[in-house]
């Protein structure tokens, strides 16, 4: 556990992969609070690049758990969580996330265990999808 970022394939084409997503993070009970879509994003502003949309998704058990106390409020920057979905070159789609446990141990106590069991969850999302 020693990476900051991750990506694995998925089994799935893009919008598969986005919309399998979706429907796996909501039967886990956590909710998707925006999608980006930076490709269309990236297209009014004149540029051309592959497919990418960053879902955000949170948990609210977790999220209560740390937006409910001053001292810990200074780290909701790292909230909410995102997963990228990403179509490269090869034609193939990819999954990216960022380490939370692993940045989150830096810090220890509860931002350590809520950004832990955040990331546990994500992995067990794309390990659904993943090939």
């Amino acid at each position: 556990m020693d990476k900051m970022f991750f990506e694995s394939k998925s089994r799935y084409a893009f919008d598969e992969t986005v919309e399998r997503l979706n429907n796996i993070i909501a039967e886990a009970g956590w909710r998707v609070t925006h999608t980006h879509d930076l490709k269309e994003t990236m297209n009014k502003n004149g540029y051309e690049v592959l497919p990418v949309k960053v879902i955000e998704l949170c948990n609210p058990k977790y999220a209560y758990r740390m937006l409910s106390a001053d001292e810990l409020r200074i780290y909701g920057n790292m909230m909410p969580c995102r997963i990228s979905v990403h179509e490269k070159a090869d034609g193939k789609t990819y999954v990216s996330r960022m380490n939370s446990a692993l940045f989150a141990s830096q810090i220890g106590g509860v931002v350590e265990e809520v950004m832990s069991g955040a990331y546990h969850d994500a992995e067990s999302f794309v390990a659904q999808i993943a090939e």
